[in-house]
């Protein structure tokens, strides 16, 4: 799609992260993880959507996102590789 497109131009992936993690922890953990230097961390709080199951409305619950920048020259992180 078109989102993932722009994401991959800049070398930027989307990870799902604890609520209270902060953006040095974030950049920490995926350096030590995937072994790729993070140029920068961007994080947004998903507001959960409100459903309805068996006529009756919930709310899923928020949720934390991370948009991870490598630095430039670096292979991109490939998730496909340990199935």
């Amino acid at each position: 799609t078109e989102k993932s497109t722009l994401l991959q131009e800049h070398d930027a992936t989307v990870f799902k992260v604890a609520k209270s993690a902060t953006k040095p922890e974030i950049k920490e953990a995926i350096e030590a993880i995937y072994d790729r230097e993070v140029k920068g961390v961007n994080t947004l709080v998903q507001k959960g959507k409100v459903k309805r199951w068996k006529g009756r409305p919930y709310k899923r619950s928020d949720f934390k996102k991370a948009v991870v920048t490598l630095v430039e020259g670096q292979d991109p992180i490939d998730f496909t590789g340990a199935i």
